[in-house]
């Protein structure tokens, strides 16, 4: 079994946190999704969403709930909600809910007030909203079970609540998506900026003496994922046990803790070994800890997170010309379409990439078709003459 980094413990105490003050109900919709294979940062952002929507009923004086605090860290004081019945949620009109939704759409969620500007939530959070309601809803209506062997309650509002997706074909999102990823020539180019260009942009010692202590485990993360394409969570959670340099696999944790092993580039291997030699003398208390990728802290280590990794990341790809502000999920559509472009098989590059439906990955084989651009470029040819 995989060991949990201090990250994800750290979510896992959150959602017991959160879940302090919720009802009954919410408690048990939780540890269902958590046994279905639901991850813990989905249930957690599930919870904050829920949190608010119960705090809006109470606020709208659709429910009263107690002033007892169970919660207090920052800012955030939570009442206790857990005498809330399910009937409410039964009973909830439709346009009630829409109201809630315009609510989210348009409540100011921070404002400057020096530069007189009112900050609303993006769509894809008022999005995550609507989905954690649905899916709350859904699990009432669908999964519970009374004694009389009935679900809680029928009556389902938010069946009702239609999502809007902005249209798009599937060969305009690849295009898109395609405008900011990397070519096999730049994929190599990025690299050897990582190692041995990066440097020439320092301005001081400190920085090139911090540059130094994690050059080669930056470079090792980057590789990794341009040559296997695994997922940033995927990368932190890497635990040297489960590294195989002869078969050239590593043993990981995909999204809702399935395990998985996935194969590793040549190149990419290569840098990890030298990594791997090296990790020991940069952070020699790295002896402690399983997880692959590490840093110095506090007169320990500490591995990781997906934020920190994230931040390398942009931190390198901001000082490449040709990759400027490039995300780690463009270096996994880079792999990907670099794959594609091998001749690889899609079924082979789904499995890869971990993903669950073949549809997800079929993305891909438009990004990395040049053929309707040769193809265009022969017809405009031969109109000339």
């Amino acid at each position: 079994m995989a060991t949990s980094t201090p990250e994800q413990e750290n979510v896992k105490n959150l959602i017991d946190e959160y879940l302090k003050p919720m009802p009954f109900y919410v408690h048990e919709y939780i540890r269902a999704k958590q046994g279905a294979g639901l991850s813990n940062n989905t249930l957690l952002q599930y919870l904050y969403r829920l949190h608010h929507f119960f705090n809006w009923l109470r606020l709208e004086s659709i429910i009263r709930a107690p002033d007892t605090i169970l919660i207090r860290k920052g800012e955030l004081e939570t009442p206790d909600f857990s005498f809330i019945p399910y009937e409410i949620l039964e009973k909830l009109e439709k346009k009630l809910v829409e109201s809630y939704i315009d609510f989210l759409k348009n409540e100011n969620i921070s404002e400057k007030k020096d530069k007189g500007i009112v900050e609303h939530r993006g769509p894809a959070v008022v999005e995550l909203s609507i989905h954690a309601l649905k899916s709350l809803f859904n699990y009432l209506t669908t999964e519970t079970e009374k004694e009389d062997g009935e679900c809680y309650f029928d009556r389902n509002v938010m069946s009702k609540i239609v999502l809007h997706k902005k249209r798009e074909t599937a060969n305009r999102r690849a295009r898109k998506i395609s405008s900011v990823i990397l070519n096999e020539d730049e994929i190599n180019e990025y690299l050897h900026f990582i190692e041995h260009e990066y440097v020439n942009t320092l301005e001081n010692q400190n920085q090139i003496r911090s540059y130094e202590r994690n050059a080669l485990r930056d470079l090792t993360i980057n590789s990794l994922i341009l040559g296997t394409g695994m997922r940033v969570g995927e990368i932190a959670s890497i635990e040297v046990k489960n590294i195989n340099l002869r078969k050239r696999t590593i043993e990981i944790t995909r999204k809702g803790g399935v395990e998985d092993t996935v194969l590793v580039m040549g190149s990419s291997i290569e840098t990890l070994e030298r990594y791997l030699k090296d990790r020991l003398v940069k952070f020699p208390k790295a002896v402690d800890s399983p997880f692959l990728f590490v840093t110095n802290y506090g007169g320990g280590v500490t591995p990781l997170t997906r934020r920190a990794i994230q931040n390398i990341v942009n931190k390198y790809t901001a000082a490449f010309s040709k990759s400027a502000g490039m995300s780690p999920h463009k270096l996994r559509h880079s792999f990907a379409v670099d794959f594609i472009r091998n001749n690889g098989d899609i079924v082979l590059l789904r499995d890869q990439l971990g993903h669950n439906d073949i549809k997800t990955t079929s993305l891909y084989t438009n990004m990395a078709d040049t053929d309707s651009l040769r193809i265009l470029d022969k017809m405009d040819e031969n109109r000339q003459h």
